[in-house]
């Protein structure tokens, strides 16, 4: 098949966490013999920052680590016909600007030659739901979204009629255990500072522990203001800034522990998602504790895939425990990368998502599956410089 993916930026990763599981699941249909186009605007918000922060050429480095990712970058989309012609499946991320999600779903009911999927990876279906009725979605066949709860959501608000769970997975051809790296560190974690959406969190959960128990940690991430620079530095935490996302196993590897610290509305208002991080993490047999987060789809084995600190005290006793307790490891990191191994792989998303698109192709193409709106995604990638 032809399939087209239509993203934010696959190239970037910068503040853009759909980055990493869109990479692994290109990468993976590709292996199969498909053919996979990702189109991606060349002024994305995420691309433009990693270029001001960066420069260029972590582009280009992107494509260093993943040679076959076939990358179109597009200034207008003006010849959108011309993008799409031969499709047969289209998969569209929700960050992409809603008048390009309703030309796509009206060059979907014009022609109606290829599947069209929409992929919603946020919390706006409940911290925004006024901004999500502005995608038009009445031209696509179904709506990928990457928690139950959010499904229902859909549903409830009959923003569509097909909605599947699709969750996101480790791409496990580059998150994996780096045994070769010695761990010289106790803690890191990976994340964003975000819109003040976890900052008490991240004090409780991270700061206040690590300066309790004089743990050697690093952060990295994107959008610290200086209040927060000024805190982790308090702690005795050294902020390190963005890195690659590729490289995010060799971070690991140099560590001991990592943790989870759930955004509000996913600790909250949609119980369930537990974002990319924690399956990365699993993935490259790293020990992880979470804050409170309700598992609600069943997706791990919590305390023995990872541990739950309910308070800032309790994160403290697990990362003392963990830290000294090298039997505590070993089964902690067996556990988490066994389950990510068995149920939580791009491959396994990958199956998913096939399955879903041979059930819409034995459809036949009538009224009855136009009135069933769904997602879309095109992707690609050329003229990095």
């Amino acid at each position: 098949m032809n399939i087209i993916f239509f993203s934010h930026s696959i190239l970037s990763d910068w503040n853009h966490g759909n980055a990493h599981f869109l990479r692994g699941v290109v990468v993976e249909l590709q292996s199969r013999g498909h053919r996979v186009v990702v189109y991606e605007p060349r002024d994305s918000w995420s691309a433009s920052n990693l270029v001001a922060d960066h420069g260029r050429r972590m582009l280009a480095a992107t494509l260093d680590i993943y040679p076959t990712l076939e990358v179109r970058r597009y200034d207008d989309a003006s010849n959108l016909e011309e993008m799409i012609d031969d499709a047969d499946v289209i998969v569209v991320h929700e960050w992409n600007p809603p008048e390009l999600v309703a030309r796509l779903g009206r060059a979907q009911q014009s022609r109606r030659r290829h599947l069209l999927l929409f992929h919603d990876t946020h919390h706006r279906s409940v911290t925004e739901p006024g901004g999500m009725r502005a995608y038009d979605l009445s031209g696509y066949d179904g709506v990928l979204v990457f928690g139950e709860a959010i499904r229902q959501r859909y549903l409830a608000h009959g923003w569509a009629r097909r909605v599947w769970t699709w969750h996101e997975a480790a791409d496990v051809r580059v998150f994996g255990p780096r045994p070769r790296i010695p761990a010289e560190g106790d803690l890191v974690w990976v994340g964003n500072w975000g819109d003040e959406e976890r900052t008490r969190e991240l004090h409780e959960f991270l700061i206040e522990p690590v300066r309790r128990c004089r743990l050697r940690s690093s952060v990295y991430g994107v959008r610290y203001p200086e209040s927060a620079q000024r805190a982790l530095a308090g702690a005795g935490i050294a902020y390190r800034g963005w890195v690659a996302n590729y490289e995010v196993p060799c971070v690991f590897a140099s560590h001991r522990v990592t943790i989870h610290v759930p955004r509000r509305p996913y600790a909250t208002a949609l119980p369930g998602i537990p974002t990319i991080r924690p399956f990365e993490a699993l993935a490259c047999g790293i020990p992880l504790i979470s804050a409170p987060w309700r598992d609600e789809e069943r997706l791990f084995r919590e305390g023995e895939d990872y541990l739950v600190a309910r308070n800032g005290r309790e994160m403290e006793g697990h990362l003392r425990a963990v830290i000294h307790d090298a039997d505590l490891r070993s089964r902690l990191v067996s556990s988490g990368r066994e389950t990510i191994l068995k149920r939580h792989t791009c491959a396994h998303r990958v199956d998913e998502l096939l399955t879903i698109v041979a059930g819409l192709q034995s459809q036949p193409a009538s009224a009855d599956r136009a009135a069933h709106p769904g997602l879309s995604v095109v992707a690609a990638v050329e003229n990095v410089g």
